[in-house]
């Protein structure tokens, strides 16, 4: 019965019955399974041929018999630089100054978690907001709404690829030794995995994406357990059984939304797991990649540059990019909820880089564990989402659980045992 299931999720009007689904498509092309092959094949017209000019250089032994005004470039792309002892700037750890105060030190923490908050509780609304809600509505007309995940990716990247590009210019940084094109890896599934996050809230809803995302672990243990044989201290396995019974008692008695159907919400699930998939290879991807000793301001420049290629080019190649402008020109509070989500998607990736810097990964992922919860409560008061009591005590289960990992990784630190790494926190929007 596999098939039945992969057709109605592809398909969700024909499983929907007398219900309509939350956005229905015009038509066939609209589907998002449809949209997500488009995509693909769009950006394997970038990889594919640039997959076979880097192993053709690499057969032809490039790097010694290459010359000319190409040579440079080539040799950035393909081969990389080897970083010289005089060119390194070591990424120095985290220090305290001696005239740092406790005073000052709890402002600096203030600002951090009020920067990391505001950024991605906007964010969230703003993206819910984006994807859930009409444009252009009036008392005789119901309004469009914007359907273009992958444009919305492309606002993103650009913004993020320029605050990057100012931080490379502005600030010293390390020697640049990976060839570009890896990062290229990096920046398909990541753009792959925000496609997925936008367009899952065409047929979720946002809580139950949040909470999705908050169980990423459990995919993460299976796949460590079955591909890299790797051992789970029992606290992990405690911890991940109580986020898959807070999910599990939030996704069962909370009651459907509007205008959904099984096949609706089937689909958005199909969705959160791709997000979670290629989420998930873009971090292992990105750790790879920091054994260049490059900054996380390289790594952000890197892959977003890549992410703009694609995007760009699938859009063109499409006939999508003049649409989605055109879409801004008609709705200008679109234009401006899509400018301010840009800009906290690009200021999100900036606090994040300086509230480890200073505090640490374990204070960071307290902030924003906190910051889930908040937005699932923000997004509950603000578009009128029903959750029961055992629904919020599931929500409640699944953060206890966070916050314990967090609280057991400390431990495990200061008694000197290896803890379970944490996964990197770049380009997580």
């Amino acid at each position: 019965r596999w098939w039945a299931v992969v057709v109605l999720a592809a398909f969700p009007s024909l499983g929907a019955g007398g219900e309509t689904p939350e956005a229905p498509p015009e038509s066939w092309t609209q589907l998002w399974f449809f949209r997500f092959l488009v995509n693909a094949a769009g950006y394997a017209s970038f990889m594919v041929p640039g997959y076979l000019l880097v192993q053709y250089f690499r057969r032809k032994n490039y790097l010694e018999t290459g010359r000319g005004l190409c040579f440079p470039l080539v040799k950035a792309c393909v081969f990389g630089n080897e970083p010289k002892a005089s060119d390194e700037v070591p990424l120095a750890p985290r220090t305290e100054a001696a005239e740092t105060t406790p005073m000052w030190q709890a402002l600096k923490l203030l600002f951090c978690a009020t920067g990391l908050q505001v950024s991605y509780l906007t964010w969230g609304v703003l993206q819910e907001r984006v994807m859930t809600r009409s444009y252009g509505a009036t008392a005789t007309s119901p309004g469009e709404r914007f359907t273009d995940s992958q444009f919305l990716v492309l606002m993103n990247r650009v913004l993020a690829l320029i605050v990057a590009g100012l931080s490379c210019v502005l600030c010293k940084q390390p020697r640049h030794g990976a060839p570009m094109y890896r990062y290229s890896f990096a920046s398909l599934s990541n753009v792959l995995s925000s496609w997925c996050q936008y367009e899952a809230l065409k047929f979720v809803s946002f809580p139950t994406q949040v909470l999705a995302k908050a169980s990423k672990v459990i995919p993460v243990m299976l796949m460590g357990k079955l591909v890299s044989r790797r051992s789970y201290e029992h606290w992990e396995y405690l911890t991940a059984t109580l986020i898959s019974i807070g999910v599990s008692m939030f996704l069962l008695s909370s009651g459907p939304e509007p205008r959904s159907s099984p096949a609706t919400t089937l689909s958005g699930l199909i969705l959160l797991a791709g997000y979670i998939a290629f989420d998930s290879f873009t971090s292992n991807w990105q750790d790879a990649l920091f054994a260049y000793k490059m900054s996380s301001v390289q790594m952000m420049f890197g892959v977003n540059f890549f992410s703009c290629l694609f995007t760009v080019g699938s859009l063109l190649e499409q006939g999508a990019l003049l649409e989605g402008t055109r879409f801004m020109g008609r709705h200008s509070e679109f234009a401006a909820h899509a400018l301010l989500l840009s800009i906290c998607s690009a200021c999100g990736q900036l606090f994040i880089f300086y509230t480890i810097g200073q505090f640490g990964a374990a204070v960071f992922t307290i902030i924003m564990t906190l910051r889930q919860a908040f937005a699932i409560l923000l997004s509950c008061l603000l578009y009128g989402h029903t959750v029961t009591v055992v629904g919020g005590l599931g929500v409640a289960v699944v953060f206890a659980a966070l916050l314990l990992r967090v609280y057991a990784r400390g431990r495990l630190k200061q008694r000197g045992k290896k803890a379970v790494p944490v996964e990197s926190p770049v380009q997580k929007v």
